[in-house]
């Protein structure tokens, strides 16, 4: 009997569950008939459901039939003595073009909440619902004056935001800010979205005043590290880091932020700013693994310019710095960096293959072991050891399946294998990685796909796309030269082919690689041109901007050449906002136009 009750309980669950996406189903079509029945039905088994009684009168208001709606409403009133059903009585007569006998339930509402300020949470989240957002701030603020131990600043901020009271919105959060730190998440992620959305420099020169005004008033550390959070969002990252300076002199246990703040500058091209960051760093800190990182980014930058009478130097920099460290777990960011630059700048597989080998051996955590592996399977693969990468590839996975690190493993063997022109087998692992929870491995998996079908489609036997991967794989071995003359032999052999936007990419992003960003930009232009409507259209735009706002940025040569570089800069960004709002550039397109047009702090 007891297996039967669970039975039927199950079948009555799943009919009622049937039941309930039908109706909405029906709602969400606009059949608000059959939508009214449905729920109807589900409300006769719910009495209780505010939601589906929500639906019934909802449905009767889009069918005009305000009167039952009415009779709904004070039936549902007079049973429960709900004080929000003033304000849906109030909306079905704003609903009839009745303002003077909805303003009076509206009152009604709001007197509701002067004998009870609790009554504030229906009633104002009713009003909301039927964006009565005037009456429902009236609601908050009515409630704060009677209990002033209330707090709604999260919901007062939104409303007037959403009136567009920019001053109110803004002082409104960081008081809540200020109050509640643990809310600082959500409100930065709101005043990030007004920056995004807000097409005007008042909104930044706004929030800029009201927090150097608080951090004047009440200097304490908290408005610091907020100032820097929005110098950051400005991408003014000398500004950011006075202020970490300023928090760092009243709190120098941790140097945390100012690192990532470094990294950050970096890898947005701010390279001065980040290597006056890493040395102070430097000069302030005696953390083992913030000075490990530190100089581990100094080195980076430095290669990344390194002309061949460098190398010596960076060398023995390296060696100094193993010394100084030591090969532990805590110097491990140095170890892998150095084995990294040696096998792929000055091509000594083999000594790093040793250094690697050397680092594994050290009592390590499952996720260092994975970065090590990756790096040891990357050098296999420059030295053309496929399978044996394959292997470490394979160990990453398996130990860590369900992470990020295990998916970049995923994505390294399915190149491995395009590079060694397995194709077929490359295809099935591009095909199983489209659907990567990381944007950017699904979308590196999908473009690998959907080259290898194309190819294979427009030739049967693969030619150019074995060359192509034998060009990809002088890339990855950094043997730059040999990379371009392979791209550009393919190009030339296969003009006007699909192939070709292919190749056209590549040898835009091999010259910014090798640090000729100038001459990458015909290779752009004539990617937008010839493939306007190519995979790569969204991408060659936006690194288009990037090199024209880098020099623009830069501010070397004369003023109309750089009004020229700012001008194409912005007009490749807004082509990207306006035609392809499903890019992953999408976002940072918006914010660097915006940027660019003035709407920023000066």
């Amino acid at each position: 009997m007891k297996k039967l009750s669970i039975i039927l309980c199950l079948l009555s669950w799943q009919l009622w569950s049937q039941n309930e996406q039908l109706a909405q189903n029906y709602f969400d079509r606009g059949e608000f008939e059959k939508a009214k029945i449905s729920y109807e039905s589900l409300l006769g088994t719910q009495p209780y459901n505010s939601l589906y009684f929500q639906r019934v009168v909802e449905c009767q208001q889009q069918l005009q039939d305000f009167q039952s709606a009415e009779k709904n409403i004070l039936e549902r009133n007079k049973q429960y003595q709900q004080a929000a059903l003033l304000v849906e009585l109030g909306y079905n007569y704003q609903l009839q073009k009745q303002p003077e006998k909805a303003k009076k339930y509206f009152e009604q509402a709001l007197d509701k909440i002067r004998k009870n300020p609790n009554e504030v949470y229906g009633i104002a989240t009713t009003f909301e619902r039927h964006v009565l957002l005037d009456y429902a701030l009236q609601s908050y603020e009515l409630a704060l004056s009677l209990a002033p131990q209330m707090n709604f600043n999260f919901q007062m901020a939104l409303l007037h935001g959403q009136l567009g009271h920019t001053d109110q919105m803004i002082d409104t959060f960081l008081t809540e800010a200020y109050v509640n730190p643990q809310n600082l998440p959500l409100i930065q992620n709101q005043l990030t979205r007004f920056m995004q959305e807000d097409a005007s420099v008042n909104f930044h020169e706004t929030l800029k005043k009201a927090l150097l005004i608080r951090a004047q008033k009440n200097p304490e550390v908290f408005w610091n590290q907020l100032l820097s959070w929005f110098y950051v969002q400005q991408r003014e990252y000398g500004k950011a880091f006075i202020q970490e300076k300023a928090v760092y002199k009243r709190n120098p246990e941790t140097l945390a932020n100012i690192i990532n703040l470094a990294q950050l500058a970096r890898d947005e091209g701010a390279k001065d700013t980040a290597k006056e960051i890493l040395t102070f760093i430097l000069e302030n800190s005696k953390d083992v693994e913030l000075l490990v990182k530190s100089n581990c980014y100094l080195l980076q930058m430095r290669i990344e310019v390194a002309q061949p009478t460098d190398l010596p130097l960076i060398t023995a920099d390296f060696e100094l710095l193993l010394k100084r460290f030591g090969q532990t777990p805590n110097s491990l960011p140095l170890q892998k960096s150095y084995a990294h630059y040696l096998a792929f700048t000055l091509q000594q597989a083999a000594a790093a293959k040793i250094l690697v080998k050397q680092a594994l051996d050290l009592p390590l955590n499952v996720f260092q072991k994975a970065d090590l592996k990756m790096e040891l399977a990357d050098i296999l693969v420059l030295e053309q050891n496929f399978n044996q990468a394959l292997i470490y590839y394979s160990q990453i996975e398996d130990d860590l399946k369900d992470n990020e690190i295990g998916h970049e493993a995923s994505l390294k063997s399915a190149k491995t294998s395009y590079f060694n022109t397995d194709f077929t087998w490359a295809q099935q692992q591009f095909k199983a990685l489209k659907s990567a929870s990381t944007q950017l491995i699904a979308n590196d998996a999908l473009d690998y796909f959907l080259l290898i079908s194309d190819a294979t489609v427009a030739d049967s036997t693969q030619t150019a796309l074995k060359s192509l991967a034998k060009a990809d794989f002088l890339n990855f071995q950094n043997k730059n030269q040999e990379a371009q003359a392979a791209y550009e032999a393919i190009a030339k052999g296969y003009k006007g082919q699909e192939i070709e936007e292919v190749i056209l990419y590549r040898l835009a992003k091999l010259l910014e690689k090798t640090g000729k960003p100038a001459d990458a930009i015909p290779y752009y232009e004539a990617l937008i041109a010839q493939f306007e409507e190519g995979i790569y259209n969204d991408e060659a735009q936006y690194f288009l901007a990037e090199i024209y706002r880098t020099f623009f940025e830069s501010n070397t040569g004369e003023p109309a050449y750089l009004a020229t570089c700012k001008q194409k800069a912005m007009a490749a960004y807004e082509y990207v906002i306006l035609h392809h709002e499903d890019s992953i550039y999408y976002t940072d397109a918006r914010k660097k136009f915006r940027l660019l047009r003035g709407d920023k702090t000066q």
